[in-house]
């Protein structure tokens, strides 16, 4: 009789997901690997669910099972989570996934030629065709100072989410750099996310890597360590969520590019065949399209779809349209690295907040320590010794209007400028400024800027803006 060893691995998530792992070890060893498993809820199996180890994506059959041929550069398996079941996590942080090579079974790996690793599902308890999620973009702590700060972020996520209806479905998403290089500081960042409430999903940002560890996956390793797989997918409702690695660490030194790997468009195309193209795909990246060198090939493969990019990396502010892609690069939860109260645009610190009904979308800027009507802010700046109204709008796209009143007198549009934030220029401008040790930090001209010469006489100015949502914000500067 051939001998066979077991080995089992479980563990429980706070939602309920329980994963188990039998890994049998023959007496060959380089066998070829097959994970295999079965999806349940309960006692019942869950067809269709969509199990993917980053390679290969397969769908469960009838009765829940499911079994891949597991890459040799693949590290964890994990499920495409299906609309209508929680989104399983442990402590908030996202927990989609399970390790298909993890240690103590290291040393066993190679001799391993069967794993079996079983999801349970908890069912959700409301519809989830309508739910909302919130955007962090560069909380990027670099150290125990930064954390303290990130601390004021997470009280408003506190607040905002305790505003919303009881029974609201709502989860986060952190588009990269959530340290800035310490990453011994992702535990100050984990213990950051188990008080905001909700679950979240993480995407790796260049400040995310492990710079000494070389190239590929060893780069990665704390991240995956932490987090799970970089590229991955999940569902809510009617939406398809999909986070993508667009990191390509050079192997020296902090030089890097934005490009996506081909095996993880190959990925990518695989995933999308099992979602139809009436669904909503909302997409999850670092580095924003433009700074991506196969974007084409990426807009190619979404081309069906309707689509949604959600990006961070600038610290500044932007909405950007192309074809049917509507990209929103989100400023940063540090805004100016933790230096003053605004970002790079003069965005303040804040995050975005989405709220989907069916494949519908809606969203606005949270800016932290402020309610929803603050979306812009008024100042007054010189140019060649004559005054002139300045309105900041950082959440702008061509679809919203601008405009301005003089002492009571409609005066119309507010005409749109590229140039620099007063208040930004103030804080940030200069070879002494900002105040502090990060001298490099500089102001950007940014195109969400509205200005017009002030009237002789005038005492006050009102500024409107109307949103594409047909939001109405206002902001009045006493002259």
């Amino acid at each position: 009789m051939k001998r066979r060893t077991f080995i089992n691995n479980s563990f429980w998530i706070t939602t309920g997901l329980v994963t188990s792992c039998n890994k049998t070890i023959p007496e060959k060893k380089n066998q070829a690997r097959v994970i295999s498993g079965k999806v349940k809820s309960g006692d019942k199996g869950l067809a269709n669910v969509v199990i993917s180890d980053g390679f290969s994506v397969v769908k469960t059959s009838s009765d829940g099972r499911y079994e891949i041929k597991l890459a040799s550069e693949s590290k964890h398996i994990f499920v495409s989570l299906p609309s209508g079941y929680e989104f399983p996590h442990e402590n908030n942080l996202a927990k989609h996934y399970n390790f298909a090579k993890e240690a103590p079974f290291l040393s066993l790996i190679d001799s391993i030629s069967e794993v079996n690793i079983n999801f349970h599902l908890t069912p959700l308890k409301v519809n989830d065709r309508k739910h909302s999620f919130i955007i962090w973009a560069d909380p990027q702590i670099a150290n125990e100072s930064d954390v303290v700060k990130l601390a004021t972020s997470v009280a408003d996520v506190q607040s905002y989410v305790q505003s919303l209806p009881a029974n609201t479905l709502i989860h986060g998403i952190t588009v990269g750099d959530l340290v800035s290089d310490n990453l011994p500081l992702f535990k100050n960042y984990n213990d950051a996310i188990a008080q905001c409430g909700m679950p979240f999903f993480q995407v790796l940002g260049n400040h995310d890597i492990d710079y000494d560890n070389g190239l590929g996956e060893n780069a990665r390793i704390s991240f995956k360590k932490n987090y799970g797989p970089t590229y991955y997918s999940f569902n809510r409702g009617n939406v398809h969520y999909v986070v993508l690695d667009n990191i390509l660490y050079s192997g020296s030194g902090f030089k890097y590019k934005g490009s996506i790997p081909q095996e993880q468009l190959e990925w990518l195309k695989k995933d999308l065949s099992f979602v139809s193209p009436d669904k909503l795909i909302i997409l999850c990246a670092h580095i924003p399209l433009a700074g991506v060198d196969n974007r084409e090939e990426l807009y190619n493969i979404l081309r069906p779809y309707n689509v949604h990019v959600m990006s961070g990396h600038k610290h500044y502010n932007q909405n950007i349209i192309k074809d049917h892609v509507f990209e929103h690069v989100h400023s940063a939860v540090c805004g100016a690295w933790w230096t003053g109260d605004v970002a790079i645009d003069g965005t303040p610190l804040g995050y975005a907040v989405y709220e989907v009904d069916n494949t519908n979308i809606k969203w606005h800027f949270k800016s932290v320590g402020f309610d929803k009507s603050y979306q812009l802010r008024t100042a007054v700046s010189l140019k060649a010794g004559k005054k002139y109204v300045q309105a900041n709008v950082w959440n702008w796209d061509p679809n919203w209007k601008v405009q301005w009143s003089a002492n009571g007198v409609n005066k119309g549009t507010l005409g749109k400028v590229s140039e620099f934030d007063v208040k930004t220029t103030a804080l940030y401008k200069g070879p002494d400024l900002p105040e502090g040790e990060l001298k490099w930090i500089e102001p950007v001209q940014t195109e969400h800027l509205f200005s017009a010469p002030i009237p002789a006489g005038t005492t006050q100015i009102k500024v409107i803006a109307t949103d594409r949502f047909e939001n109405i914000y206002e902001s009045i500067l006493d002259v």
